[in-house]
């Protein structure tokens, strides 16, 4: 499992960054318009949705345009972010915000058809409680399709980090593999995986660290040291990364994981385990 994320500290990161994220989220842009995409290999006619970790809202306008008889709702923990979702759309059709923690979701049993995530199931304290709440709420054949961070991702800022100290600067990422093993034991049906790298670059490494922090994508793991990172760190960390310049530029590289998974039809019938014939011989 990965490292446990602060959600008050992550909370309070992209409060503070809500007037600035759209301003520095390239990335969240492109894959949520990959992920939008791919609804059109779906058979899929949804009266509920729900864009979870929704930030400012940007792929609930997109869920609106293309499911405009459906109620389409927003939820974030970061209430600046849900002010300005609230203004996306049009006057009489704008998405219905939900400020609420995505692994206690304040949604009923069977109410959503639809289940759709851009970049937020990596801001997870607990995957499993987050993946067993998702399918609590699905209606029996209902979908979720999201996207998340795999293990490479700012692999160039986690190796910098590393040759100055021990302390995790940079979230751990789960292994497709092991997103996918947790859909099926939570009780998915046809999951389907698969992953992208996408790569950025940088003049430098302090525009690096500027985008994040305008998007919000501090440090927030709980195990990371506390207080201020001094200048001597910070500036020996800025020259391990000029390893990775290549014509020019810094790169920061990101593993993109696609996944969904369908709700049985049956999903509240009791889950059979099968063991293996050799398990029980003597």
């Amino acid at each position: 499992m990965p490292d446990g994320i602060d959600k008050g500290k992550a909370r309070r990161a992209f409060s503070r960054s809500a007037p600035t994220y759209d301003e520095a989220a390239v990335l969240q842009r492109e894959v949520g318009r990959r992920q939008l995409d791919r609804l059109d290999l779906v058979r899929l006619a949804p009266k509920n949705i729900l864009d979870l970790g929704c930030g400012t809202g940007e792929q609930a306008e997109g869920l609106l345009r293309r499911y405009p008889g459906a109620r389409t709702h927003a939820l974030d923990f970061a209430l600046p972010m849900l002010e300005q979702a609230r203004r996306r759309g049009r006057w009489r059709k704008r998405p219905r915000c939900i400020c609420g923690d995505m692994e206690y979701l304040p949604l009923a049993d069977d109410s959503i058809d639809l289940l759709i995530s851009n970049l937020a199931f990596q801001w997870a304290a607990d995957p499993r409680q987050l993946y067993r709440e998702c399918l609590r709420v699905l209606s029996p054949g209902g979908l979720l399709m999201f996207t998340t961070f795999g293990p490479d991702t700012l692999k160039e800022l986690r190796t910098a980090w590393a040759e100055v100290d021990q302390a995790p600067h940079v979230s751990s990422f789960l292994d497709m593999h092991d997103l996918g093993d947790i859909l099926v034991n939570t009780g998915y049906a046809a999951p389907v995986m698969d992953v992208e790298h996408l790569r950025l670059t940088y003049a430098s490494v302090d525009d690096l660290m500027q985008d994040l922090k305008q998007i919000g994508a501090t440090n927030a793991v709980s195990r990371r040291a506390r207080g201020l990172t001094g200048k001597a760190r910070m500036q020996a960390m800025c020259e391990a990364y000029e390893a990775w310049r290549s014509d020019g530029v810094l790169p920061a590289s990101y593993e993109v994981v696609y996944g969904h998974a369908w709700a049985p039809e049956d999903k509240h019938a009791p889950r059979q385990v099968s063991i293996p014939l050799r398990q029980l011989e003597g």
